[in-house]
């Protein structure tokens, strides 16, 4: 009798960072032996940054899967707010073996109540929002904590891919992936994370963000109470 596929399923939205989705889709897709899913809340087209994610599954049509991926996006607590998404998030995820996500969507995991003593990572902008889904904030480019495995702001996504292919497919595999896609990353700058950048640098992104903060910070807020009505 012949094994089930390894069940890959990416939940999309409106407005995520396509790189959080289609980053790790990229690798994650061309694992042997496996199957992946593309499913959003209402399903059809998905679109983000300019481009639109075409024929997605409806998330409620999906019975269940292996592993579950969360993208980000500016908008993603716009998204933890969104029950019915929530509620098919907590749904997949209760019933998958691995939980995970790509920058902000660790805080749609966590308005789902699937992070709480759970170390994660984030976008570095906004790990601080974890702790109010009872999430450790932890500043890794790829984190783990049992079957939750979390990615850092956007590139992360496809170290976070390798390192799911590793523990599900093994190291040879994730390394002829790595190979074949040639993923060798030598970046012209040294900018990548708040440690390393700029001053200047840093102070100017963090006057472009300022303005979000405060809503961001009342959506977590927002999503954590309404979690904590339903725990």
């Amino acid at each position: 009798m012949s094994r089930l596929p390894f069940r890959i399923l990416f939940a999309v939205y409106p407005g995520m960072t396509q790189l959080d989705f289609t980053g790790p889709h990229q690798f994650l897709s061309r694992m042997p032996g496996s199957e992946t899913i593309v499913a959003s809340l209402i399903g059809g087209a998905v679109p983000s940054e300019g481009l639109v994610f075409a024929d997605t599954r409806r998330l409620s049509d999906v019975t269940g899967c292996d592993l579950l991926c969360v993208p980000g996006g500016l908008n993603a607590l716009d998204v933890a707010l969104d029950d019915a998404f929530v509620a098919e998030i907590r749904r997949l995820g209760d019933g998958a073996r691995y939980v995970t996500s790509v920058c902000t969507g660790s805080l749609i995991l966590g308005a789902a109540g699937l992070l709480h003593g759970k170390r994660a990572a984030c976008h570095w902008a906004w790990r601080h929002l974890l702790p109010l889904f009872g999430a450790i904030p932890d500043d890794g480019r790829v984190v783990r904590d049992g079957r939750v495995f979390t990615g850092g702001g956007v590139t992360a996504g496809i170290d976070f891919a390798l390192t799911v292919l590793a523990e599900i497919a093994g190291a040879e595999v994730a390394q002829t992936l790595q190979l074949g896609l040639e993923y060798a990353p030598a970046p012209p700058f040294t900018s990548g994370r708040p440690e390393t950048a700029s001053p200047k640098i840093l102070a100017g992104y963090r006057d472009q963000i300022a303005p979000l903060l405060a809503k961001r910070e009342a959506q977590a807020r927002e999503a954590a109470a309404s979690l904590s009505l339903i725990s």
